[in-house]
């Protein structure tokens, strides 16, 4: 009988270390209890935004996005643990509050002073706890598509099998063309990235957030972020659909929604110029609101 080979439980090569080189950003090493957490810190003068983004995603696949604000605000991204260049193993737990208890940590090892926090997917959910937590105060909060599933709900509609089998691909050996396959839209050097860093997550990371995905339900955490949040969603997403939209805005009436046209769950990904411009256009209704709240640093 053929033994399934043993492959390594997260790999990263130096052609994908290569990449941070071009990314005009500074590592940055923040400490979460036991783990070292890696974020990439763009610089700059204007308002920090924490960045956290998606289940599959390290810190280095957000640098088109981080880019396009420079100048606007100042991105850190990170890489959220178990994924990139964080720590992450078997004991640790990859639930929202040990999520949020990492974006509190970036918050106040780097001495960010009520920065926005900007999350894609899985990293909505974590801003919207980290913000409702109030640990580490925040200025606002802009939310990418967020997975709704939870208990009662409808699963999320990408299976653990999948997340897993493009898992072994990556570790196993994948290339931007095989990457493309999938993800057929998306601009080149977003594949090439995805084929170079995918293996940088761990499978008990993307394990136990898929499982989080159907038992922990983001409804109750969204009616209590504090405003000023807004939300964006890919106007073809299979994860905020239409109804569950309905559901964000009357949970949520002071969150502001926005479509972001011709993009599905990965809205960035997808369409990036009108997901840019949209997310822009975000972030300065929030930071206008936050500059201007009772409590700011305005006052």
């Amino acid at each position: 009988m053929r033994r399934k080979p043993v492959l390594p439980s997260r790999s990263l090569g130096q052609p994908a270390l290569a990449d941070l080189a071009d990314a005009p950003a500074t590592s940055r090493w923040v400490r979460s209890g036991a783990l070292r957490l890696h974020v990439l810190d763009y610089g700059g003068d204007g308002v920090p935004l924490l960045v956290l983004p998606g289940i599959t995603s390290p810190a280095i696949t957000m640098d088109f996005v981080a880019r396009g604000l420079t100048g606007q605000v100042r991105p850190v991204v990170l890489d959220v643990r178990g994924r990139g260049l964080s720590d992450g193993g078997d004991g640790d737990a990859y639930d929202l509050q040990a999520y949020a208890r990492d974006a509190e940590a970036v918050i106040v090892g780097l001495g960010l002073d009520r920065p926005l926090l900007l999350g894609h997917s899985m990293g909505a959910r974590i801003a919207a706890v980290t913000a409702v937590r109030g640990v580490a105060p925040v200025a606002g909060v802009v939310a990418v598509d967020p997975p709704l599933s939870g208990p009662g709900r409808d699963p999320y509609p990408t299976s653990l099998a999948a997340f897993l089998g493009q898992l072994e691909q990556a570790l196993r050996g994948t290339d931007a063309d095989e990457v493309a396959r999938s993800w057929p839209r998306w601009p080149r050097r977003e594949q090439e990235l995805r084929a170079r860093w995918l293996a940088s997550c761990g499978e008990r990371a993307i394990a136990d957030t898929h499982r989080g995905f159907e038992s922990e339900d983001f409804f109750d955490w969204w009616p209590r972020v504090p405003s000023p949040v807004e939300l964006l969603y890919g106007e073809q997403s299979p994860v905020v659909t239409p109804e569950g939209v309905k559901e964000l805005t009357a949970s949520h009436p002071a969150a502001r929604m926005t479509p972001v046209p011709d993009a599905g769950h990965m809205v960035f990904w997808d369409n990036p110029p009108a997901a840019l411009n949209l997310l822009r256009e975000a972030l300065t209704r929030v930071a206008g609101r936050a500059g201007s709240a009772p409590g700011s640093s305005d006052d």
